[in-house]
Formats: structure tokens, sequence, C-alpha cells
């Protein structure tokens, strides 16, 4: 019996049997690697999460970068925390704070620009640091030569329980806002100022010179009313601008400052005016509002 060979549909055999082998290691080797990626590129929730706060105050603006970790049934302060030793104020990355504009920081002048925020924790009062070295590892590399405000704040119990770290602006005026930092239940609060009276004053000058406009006029009384400042100034901007054009809010903001001069007779001139037009106009939220000023001035006339 003869066999035969067909060589040539042989060697075709073989390659293709080498030929899908070499893909199958391909293959094999392609899902290996992209395994790989995948579980060196794992993203997974932040135990202490990052977060950004801004606020306006005054001409100014604060922000704050830093990380929020948790309690998690832990006695934070002076254990997690120890007493008098440098804290970054949060966790991973130092806490930065950024002013946009000069502020003071606790009565230390602090010119605009971006600071590392640390604090050396205590039972009763916090020592508080705002640093330049923004680019160390916080506490690891403080330095003191680099401080630009170091200064003491108290500390407050609180009766409710903050789980997670916590930065936040409060008490906020036309010109200052308070920095408070939370966790567990201790507070500290550092009071931010932005001074703007002599900027301010700078742009009225600046506004009123060529100009007699009603607006800019009633708007710059507001201003000193609302900040209590320059009373006759304001009283001489807002007769400007109620000369010029009369309008009722523009009216019952002259009563005020009338009122705060104790000028209560001309207050109550003035504020009948703004009644008349804001009764024309059917507004009646501001009547209403003239009437309880009419009752509170014309008591204290008497």
């Amino acid at each position: 019996m003869y066999f035969f060979v067909n060589f040539a549909q042989l060697k075709t055999n073989i390659s293709i049997f080498y030929f899908m082998k070499k893909l199958f290691f391909l293959a094999s080797l392609l899902f290996a690697i992209t395994t790989f990626t995948q579980a060196q590129g794992l993203v997974t929730p932040q135990p202490s999460p990052a977060s950004k706060i801004s606020q306006k105050f005054g001409l100014a603006e604060a922000t704050v970068s830093y990380s929020r970790p948790s309690a998690k049934n832990r006695v934070i302060f002076g254990d997690i925390v120890p007493f008098g030793k440098i804290w970054r104020t949060g966790a991973n990355s130092p806490t930065k704070i950024k002013f946009d504009d000069e502020v003071m920081v606790e009565g230390n002048k602090v010119p605009a620009g971006e600071y590392s925020l640390m604090t050396f924790p205590d039972k009763d009062q916090w020592t508080v640091v705002i640093n330049k070295d923004t680019k160390g590892n916080g506490a690891f590399t403080y330095q003191n030569t680099d401080d630009v405000a170091k200064f003491v704040v108290k500390s407050t119990k609180m009766t409710q329980h903050v789980e997670s770290f916590t930065i936040s602006f409060t008490d906020l005026s036309a010109n200052a806002a308070t920095l408070e930092i939370a966790w567990e239940k201790t507070a500290v609060r550092i009071k931010l100022e932005n001074k703007v009276e002599e900027k301010i004053a700078k742009q009225i000058e600046k506004l009123t010179a060529p100009t007699r406009d009603a607006s800019l006029f009633s708007n710059i009384a507001s201003y000193y009313y609302d900040t209590n400042q320059k009373n006759d100034e304001a009283l001489t901007f807002i007769t400007k601008a109620t000369d010029m054009a009369p309008r009722y809010w523009t009216l019952q903001m002259k009563a005020k400052i009338q009122a705060r001069a104790n000028n209560f007779a001309g207050a109550l001139a003035t504020i009948e005016k703004s009644t008349e037009l804001a009764t024309k106009d059917k507004d009646d939220a501001y009547v209403n509002a003239n009437n309880k000023l009419k009752a509170e001035w014309s008591a204290k006339k008497k």
C-alpha cells in the first residue's frame, strides 16, 4: 500500500497552525496587559475627599482648598490630632488658603497670595499659622521662617457633633467674614477683614468729580448708610439723588439717613413723600415698610 503525501498542503497546514498559536499568544498577552492596566488605574472613593470653598467679603475673595477626613467614632483632638503638635488642618495635602486682595487675619496683615493654613491645636486654644510654603508637605516640612502670620484663637466646645472635618465662612458683613474650622465637637473661629474704606473713598472721588448721576449718588449714600459711616456725606449724596430723580426707594433711604441724625421731623416728611410714590406704583412692600418706620419715628419724635 502506498501513501501519497501532499507536501505543499502539509506545509500550508503547519504554517496555519503556528500562525494560530502566535495569534492566541498575542491575544492572551493583550488580555493580561489590559487586565493589569485596569487594575493599576482603579478609581475608588477617597476616605478624605477634597473640597474647595470661596467667599467674597469687602472687595476681597478668600478660597480654601482642603481635604475632609471623618471622625468614625474616634477621639480626634488630643488623640488622633495630638495637642501642641503642628497639624496640616485636614488630611492628604496641606490645606491652602488664597486671598486675591490684602486682608487682615485676626489683626495680622496678609498680602494677596496663596498660603498654607496650619494649626497647633490645644485643649482651650489653637495657634494658627499662615505660611508661605505651599509646595512642601505641610507639617512635615514646616519652617517658621516662612510664616506670614501666627496668632492664637480660643477653641469652643460644640453640643452638635461634626462628623466630617469642615471649614466654612460665617458671620458675613460688608467688609469681614469669619473662617470657622470645626470637627467632632470642637470649633475655632478666625476673623477676616478687608479694609475697603480708603479704596471706596478713592472710587467715589474719581466717579463723582466729572459725573452727575442720580443712581450713582444713591449707591454712595446707601454704602455710607449700610456701613454706618459719614452720615452727613450720605445725606448730601442722597439729597442730590432725590433732587435729580425722586424715587420712593431713594426717598426712603434719605428718610433713614435723616432719622439716624435724629432729625425725625425731616425723616417723617421725607417718608411721607416716599409712601405717596410707592402707593401710586402699587408697591405694597414699600408702603408697609414705610408705615413701620413712621410709627417708630413718630414715637421717638415725642
